[in-house]
C-alpha cells in the first residue's frame, strides 16, 4: 500500500470522526461506511451494523447536545487507522460534564470503513442506562 492511500485512509477516519460527532451529520454514515460495515464493539458491546450505529449517535447527541471527538493520536498501517481520542460532552439531564477516552480501530476498503472495534473507558453507569446500554 502507498503512502497516499494510507493518508487518505487516515483523513477518511479523522474526517468521519468530525462530521458524525462534532457536526452532527448522520448522513456521514452513508457517504463513509460500506454498506456491509460491521462495528464488532457496537452499543452495549454487540456487534452493530450501520443503522444501530446512526440509531446510538442520535441518541447520544440528545443526551450530549454539546458532544464533540479530539482525535488525539492517528496511526496507520496497511488497510487500518488507530485513533486515540478523546469525547467530552453535558449531559443535557444534570448538566454533568462527561468525558472518557477511547481507542479505535478502523479497516478500510474501497474507500470505505469496512470495520470497527473499539476499547473506551466507561460512562456513567446513568449515562449508559439513559441510553439504552
Amino acid at each position: 500500500m502507498q503512502d497516499s492511500e494510507i493518508e487518505r485512509n487516515t483523513r477518511l477516519v479523522i474526517g468521519h470522526f468530525e462530521d458524525f460527532v462534532n457536526k452532527k451529520d448522520l448522513g456521514a454514515i452513508d457517504r463513509n461506511l460500506a454498506d456491509s460495515f460491521i462495528d464488532h464493539d457496537g452499543p452495549g458491546g454487540t456487534t452493530a451494523d450501520r443503522q444501530a450505529d446512526r440509531v446510538m449517535m442520535a441518541k447520544m447527541q440528545g443526551l450530549f447536545p454539546d458532544l464533540r471527538v479530539e482525535v488525539k493520536d492517528s496511526v496507520a498501517q496497511g488497510d487500518k487507522v488507530v485513533v486515540r481520542n478523546l469525547w467530552t460532552g453535558t449531559d443535557s439531564r444534570t448538566g454533568q460534564r462527561m468525558e472518557f477516552h477511547g481507542f479505535v480501530m478502523w479497516r478500510i476498503a474501497g474507500g470505505k470503513i469496512v470495520e470497527r472495534w473499539a476499547t473506551v473507558t466507561p460512562m456513567q453507569e446513568a449515562t449508559a442506562r439513559a441510553l439504552g446500554w
